[in-house]
């Protein structure tokens, strides 16, 4: 069984956020599927048959260079666009809501002890958590995420004067580590949604005991690397539907229909499908980076460390 809280350094983030889902993958992936299914089904399928036309017409319209196309589908289909663009809104920010939650949950579980997790024991945990949860998804949809996106779009348009580039590698990580540790912190303390906010700040730059070294370099390293590869193995699976697009744009003899919308038929249909599925497969590899993370969190929990290990040694006496 894994020990939660504990001091960690760098390379061991890595290779215990590896061995947790060694440990517990095959149980941790189920639960996470029987929880998520119908969310991600939903979003495939509104990105299928909502959005295929829509991306058929505007790169039809690039092709045959005749960009009224587009600009008469969006005036003709303009419900359409709304009415896809809700469900989309409102499905990924709970899907977004539900990741970053289901790790907390099944991880709070392993660190009380427990191995044998059904889906319905995370189920509770939501049920019995519901007020907090949906302060999480309104706080995080309305007020956390789009100021992330703010801080982060701001880096990226200052990657034209060199800095940004620098900024962003670090601005990045230190976000990501920050949400998480929000919803790790909200939901295994007394502490409030702002209060595990200003935690969640405080912790990447110095422990709460304020004698150690600050952990910010270890925390923002792992997560790095860890994001890196979660890029290159995602980056692979997005890039098959643009390698099937290119391949019947350059194997298919002109054709008005094909130019006026290239994803017509079964293979648009089959494009957004292999789409909607690559999405999903980001959306399971997500879930390294969410454990990752929340190993960080126990790490900074330096207050609970020597508790949990006087715990564990009187369960071992108990044992024998």
């Amino acid at each position: 069984m894994m020990q939660f809280y504990k001091k960690r350094d760098f390379g061991t983030f890595i290779t215990d956020s590896f061995a947790f889902f060694k440990l517990y993958g095959k149980n941790y992936f189920k639960n996470f599927l029987l929880l998520n299914g119908l969310l991600l089904i939903l979003m495939v399928v509104v990105i299928v048959f909502g959005y295929k036309e829509f991306f058929g017409v505007i790169l039809g319209s690039n092709i045959s260079g005749q960009s009224y196309y587009f600009e008469q589908f969006f005036n003709d289909n303009l419900g359409l666009f709304i009415i896809s663009g809700i469900l989309l809104f409102i499905l990924s920010t709970a899907l977004i809501t539900i990741n970053f939650l289901f790790p907390v949950f099944y991880m709070k579980r392993i660190a009380e002890g427990k191995t044998d997790i059904k889906a319905d024991d995370i189920l509770s945990d939501f049920k019995s958590n519901r007020k907090k949860v949906f302060a999480t998804y309104f706080g995080l949809t309305f007020l956390v995420l789009p100021g992330a996106t703010i801080i982060f779009g701001i880096s990226y348009i200052l990657i034209f004067i060199i800095i940004g580039l620098v900024l962003m590698l670090f601005v990045g990580p230190t976000l990501f580590n920050t949400i998480t540790f929000l919803c790790y912190d909200y939901f295994n303390g007394k502490r409030g949604f702002f209060e595990s906010l200003s935690y969640a700040i405080r912790s990447q730059f110095s422990y709460a005991n304020g004698r150690e070294k600050s952990p910010y370099w270890k925390y923002w390293a792992a997560t790095l690397i860890m994001a890196i590869l979660f890029y290159i193995v995602s980056i692979f699976f997005s890039s098959i539907p643009m390698i099937m697009f290119f391949i019947k744009l350059s194997t298919t003899a002109p054709d008005a229909q094909f130019e006026r919308d290239p994803f017509t038929g079964s293979f648009g249909i089959l494009f957004f499908l292999i789409y909607g599925i690559s999405s999903v497969i980001s959306t399971l590899l997500m879930n390294v980076l969410y454990v990752n993370s929340g190993l960080m969190y126990y790490d900074s929990r330096t207050d609970l460390h020597q508790k949990m290990e006087m715990a564990e040694i009187d369960t071992i006496g108990i044992n024998e």
